[in-house]
């Protein structure tokens, strides 16, 4: 993992989410879990290179809170809690601007994609619920979810030209396993 990237990209995160109530723990998790998967199914690599793992409420970076104690340990966001609908929510807040210079310009794209979807039309749980696939199901609690298994997260349909193709394989290779 791209440890100042990783880094930044929380930082970012924290700073392009102006409203304090708008990112709590678990949508912060979502936004680097999407943006981290968008960019590997997009651009053939992750933003990051961050290990996912599957916890309770969906996959989290596994060194996330490693980042936001490195973030306020530098003075560049502060965690606090506060009452939000009756439950207790972890809000970050971005004490200076982010530095971007370690991001392409689609890379910020997608991210600020995924800010806007997650924050604006998601609740965490309503979010929480979307990363609860057959991926997030298949794995245990503290597993590693590789990000290519986003890859089987879009099933395809199976054509007659797939089954021609994988018989005529199967017919190719049996000469072989003797």
């Amino acid at each position: 993992m791209d440890t100042d990237k990783f880094d930044a990209l929380v930082h970012y995160v924290c700073a392009k989410c102006e409203d304090p109530s708008m990112l709590g723990a678990t949508k912060l998790n979502k936004i680097l879990w999407y943006s981290d998967t968008g960019a590997y199914l997009y651009f053939g690599k992750s933003i990051t290179d961050a290990t996912y793992v599957k916890q309770q409420f969906g996959p989290v970076p596994k060194d996330v809170l490693a980042a936001i104690g490195r973030l306020k340990n530098l003075g560049l966001i502060i965690e606090r809690e506060a009452p939000f609908f009756g439950y207790p929510q972890k809000q970050f807040i971005a004490l200076t601007r982010p530095d971007l210079a370690l991001f392409s310009a689609d890379e910020i794209s997608l991210v600020d994609t995924v800010i806007e979807a997650v924050c604006r039309n998601h609740t965490a749980s309503s979010i929480s619920a979307l990363t609860h696939d057959h991926i997030w199901e298949a794995a245990q609690i503290g597993e590693e979810i590789p990000l290519f298994a986003t890859f089987a997260s879009r099933p395809g349909e199976l054509t007659e030209s797939d089954v021609a193709w994988a018989k005529a394989e199967m017919a190719r290779l049996e000469p072989s396993r003797a």
